[in-house]
């Protein structure tokens, strides 16, 4: 076996940038001390951002728009570039921004709307979102549908898809590396997992600067399930994953993979006049889960009338019918455990409708994790009553800072400090001002405890109420990184 080197300060930032991006040093404490009076760790933007986005819309009438936004630049300046190209070896760019602090825009139509991969780098890196929004005007995947583009990963938990008669949920998966991915894909019923045909659900094979598309239901033949969880791992490489979900007479949207297993679970911004609300819930380890189910609203926590409790056994998917919950009012679910002495981690997500018989639409609200230090989401309408933005605190009060960017079109830039009461959630509605074409929304944690986001887009179509939920967690800019030395020099270019 051959010796391995020491490794210097540089190969440290390297191997952390294999997870986070490369990079730059900022300042670190007044006196360079920690509390424990070590030297202290620094926080460092990173310098390289990677986002995958899936395919739009097989409809040949759809209209989808791409939006990308990287908050304003750190400390010190500096030049960066960025690109969202076609997930092909020979694609061309579709977005190229420039800047940090500008939002760009691109619109493509029909079915051949690309699935995208791209990288920014520098300045342009930390915090770096995109947003694709597609309308669909008529046709059994009507709606709007809404998905951030995400990083590759390489475990991905669904829950809320279903193979019943009447839906379609695809799973797409999107390769952005050389070499190719090979994934697995679980389904787990209201029984256990269920039987898959031989082969189908293994070792799916992902070229290389690729993307593809699995219809659940032919995973599982035979098995109607309306209420399911699926799992998608990697076996070999990383992909992005999102679930595509059309529903007949209801609409279209994407399910957007749940916050990590966990015992307490956040589901923010539910709609006020939602007229359906169903609750999925997957227990993925070997103890059962005992949730107690509160509706953060405006006001304060109240447990919804019959559905206080939800039992969910191991290994099993689990679903709640919770009507008209909002009653409304706005808000967001709470799952915490029954006996916090017995905490078992879940993964959960919301069905939403709004509307009623042939003008209805459908959505989805996974768990969604904290806003941490700044969360952003992009595409943003200026139009009255199209952007609603959900703000809640489960545990402490919070203090956050909301800000608009300019549009695509231009505009200036605004920006509100909001309270939030523990176990409450609070609405926003905040545009730039004279701003023409879409924004992006930041959310700043000023003090307090942990807040979770999440935005409403809200497109209604010849009297159906369309719309879309995307959630904003933590956008990770920041990586913490040890002192090692007093120059740093070997990490500047």
């Amino acid at each position: 076996m051959k010796q391995r080197a020491p490794l210097t300060l540089a190969a440290v930032t390297a191997a952390l940038a294999a997870l986070t991006g490369v990079a730059a040093l900022t300042a670190p404490a007044a006196d360079g001390k920690a509390a424990d009076g070590k030297a202290a760790a620094a926080r460092m933007p990173v310098e390289r951002s990677l986002l995958v986005c899936p395919g739009p819309s097989s409809s040949d009438i759809a209209e989808t728009t791409y939006t990308s936004f990287t908050p304003g630049a750190p400390a010190g300046g500096g030049k960066g570039s960025a690109r969202l190209l076609g997930a092909t070896k020979d694609a061309k760019p579709v977005l190229e921004p420039k800047e940090p602090g500008k939002p760009l825009g691109a619109t493509a139509s029909g079915a051949d709307a690309p699935a995208l991969t791209g990288s920014a780098d520098g300045a342009l890196a930390p915090g770096w979102t995109a947003q694709l929004t597609t309308k669909v005007s008529v046709g059994r995947t009507r709606g709007v549908l809404g998905v951030g583009c995400t990083a590759p990963g390489t475990d991905f938990w669904f829950p809320a898809v279903s193979t019943a008669k009447g839906r379609e949920d695809y799973v797409h998966l999107t390769n952005p590396d050389d070499a190719a991915a090979i994934v697995d894909i679980k389904v787990f019923g209201p029984d256990g997992p269920a039987k898959p045909d031989a082969g189908t659900s293994e070792s799916i094979r992902v070229d290389p600067k690729s993307t593809k598309t699995v219809l659940l239901s032919t995973l599982v033949p035979g098995a109607q399930l309306a209420d399911a969880t699926a799992h998608v791992t990697t076996r070999a490489g990383r992909v992005g994953a999102s679930v595509q979900v059309g529903e007949e007479g209801v609409g279209a949207d994407w399910l957007p993979a749940s916050a990590d297993p966990a015992g307490s679970l956040v589901l923010p911004g539910i709609p006020a006049d939602a007229a359906s609300v169903k609750l999925v819930v997957f227990v993925p380890g070997e103890e059962d889960a005992d949730l107690k189910v509160r509706l953060a609203a405006p006001g304060g926590s109240i447990s919804p009338a019959g559905n206080e409790q939800l039992h969910v056994k191991a290994g099993m998917t689990a679903a709640a019918d919770l009507k008209d919950l909002t009653r409304g009012e706005a808000g967001s679910l709470l799952l915490t455990p029954s006996d916090p002495k017995k905490s078992a981690p879940v993964v959960a997500a919301l069905r939403v409708v709004r509307g009623s018989g042939a003008k209805q639409d459908i959505g989805f609200i996974p768990a969604t994790g904290p806003v941490g230090a700044r969360a952003t989401v992009a595409d943003n309408r200026p139009e009255e009553n199209t952007t609603l933005l959900a703000l809640t605190a489960p545990g402490a009060a919070a203090k956050v800072k909301v800000t608009a960017s300019p549009g695509t079109g231009g505009g200036e830039a605004a920006s509100q400090e909001v309270d939030v009461k523990a176990g409450t959630t609070q609405l926003v509605t905040l545009a730039p001002a004279g701003g023409k074409g879409s924004y992006a929304l930041t959310v700043e944690t000023v003090s307090g405890g942990p807040v979770h986001a999440a935005r409403t887009l809200s497109l209604p179509h010849e009297g159906i109420a369309m719309f879309t939920v995307q959630g904003l967690s933590d956008d990770h800019s920041t990586v913490s990184v040890p002192k090692a030395a007093q120059d740093l020099s070997v990490l500047t270019r």
